[in-house]
């Protein structure tokens, strides 16, 4: 399965870095595929283990915070591996083909 998720400390402020930063060092450390953008960081792995990160990642966050905003969503496919390259690299290889007139 893939996950995107954002988890962001509540009740701390306007800066949220640091904390944040905590909960992708959890992420990081898990050894599973990941990337990190401005908005989302994205695993990918087994229900379990993905999920086991996240909770982690979400007890970073309230380590810090009295309060944690969780996004979640998921691609759920049952033997797919590697998905978070694939999916983008089938929309690189659409790209780049020539447009119908």
């Amino acid at each position: 399965m893939i996950v995107a998720f954002s988890v962001s400390p509540l009740g701390v402020g306007a800066d949220v870095g640091r904390a944040v930063a905590e909960a992708v060092r959890v992420v990081r450390a898990s050894g599973l595929p990941n990337e990190t953008n401005a908005m989302f960081t994205t695993i990918e792995g087994e229900w379990d283990e993905v999920m086991a990160v996240v909770k982690q990642a979400t007890d970073a966050i309230l380590a810090v915070s009295p309060r944690c905003s969780l996004v979640l969503k998921a691609d759920i496919r049952p033997g797919v591996t590697e998905g978070m390259k694939t999916k983008v690299e089938a929309v690189e290889r659409y790209l780049t083909e020539e447009q119908p007139r």
